[in-house]
């Protein structure tokens, strides 16, 4: 059974493949900062060890645990030169680590990334994944929602949902991946106005991906009554906005039997009883 088609693949293709090389790229400098911290803090040294992401040429050549130094081979997932994230094959299997840099979000088929990337790890490999969820662009979404039914009496989705941390462990454990771990990590960031915002979503090809976009047109009338009930609802005194920027972080290991495993029903040799006291 195929998935719904929540998302217009070939549009972000095409929105990327028009971006300037030297666009700001803000958000993903914000992952990419991250995944270093979190890297470092690994006590492995990685011997092969790949990186997706819609725009590879933003992705580094090369990563640091503890352990030290690691070069990454880096895959888009867009265009068409690019990997196609929803039958996911990579040039070879055995990887210890993947990473995926904004994948999840802009993916039909979530569980199905998911698992196409744990068969292409070893045995005890890391992945990794960075994705906006949560409750980013939530300024966005109620200043078009605001904006339409003024203006029209209706309202239509223009911002992608996102993946809700709750549901993140449970993604990793349906594809098979062993030790889940989820967080988030929460941005306010700020702009001149809302054009500024919009113009900086539409360069990183995330301007209403949805497949079902409406069929009315996005008119400038629009665009100024939703920029205009975005500065009256989250500007701040020195008139810039703000914006909600939520990135979900996702850790899963390939099994092993190396690996932690929990202690069998019934197996527990001190009971919880012991441990709390008797009521």
């Amino acid at each position: 059974m195929q998935p719904p088609r929540t998302f217009d693949r070939e549009l972000i293709a095409e929105r990327l493949r028009r971006r300037k090389p030297e666009a700001e790229d803000f958000v993903t400098k914000l992952a990419l900062d991250d995944l270093e911290d979190r890297l470092t803090v690994v006590t492995r040294t990685f011997k092969q060890a790949a990186i997706l992401s819609p725009d590879a040429s933003r992705m580094p050549e090369r990563g640091n645990t503890r352990d030290g130094s690691f070069p990454f081979e880096r895959y888009s997932t867009t265009g068409p030169y690019g990997l196609d994230p929803e039958r996911l094959t990579l040039p070879k299997t055995g990887y210890d680590l993947i990473v995926s840099i904004f994948d999840l979000q802009v993916v039909n088929d979530v569980v199905g990334f998911l698992a196409r990337v744990r068969q292409h790890l070893a045995p005890d490999g890391l992945f990794v994944a960075a994705a906006i969820g949560g409750d980013s662009l939530q300024e966005l979404r109620h200043a078009f929602l605001t904006a339409e039914a003024a203006l029209s009496g209706g309202a239509f989705a223009r911002v992608a949902p996102f993946i809700p941390l709750a549901d993140a462990g449970g993604l990793l454990q349906r594809a098979g991946l062993a030790l889940p771990v989820t967080d988030i990590e929460t941005h306010t960031v700020r702009y001149a106005n809302p054009i500024a915002l919009m113009q900086e979503i539409r360069a990183l090809g995330a301007s209403n991906p949805l497949a079902e976009r409406p069929g009315r047109m996005m008119t400038p009338r629009l665009l100024a009554a939703a920029a205009q009930a975005y500065a009256e609802a989250f500007s701040d005194p020195d008139g810039r906005i703000r914006a909600t920027l939520e990135i979900i972080w996702m850790s899963g290991w390939a099994p092993d039997e190396s690996q932690q495993k929990p202690l069998k029903p019934g197996s527990a040799q001190v009971s919880l009883k012991d441990v709390l006291g008797r009521a």
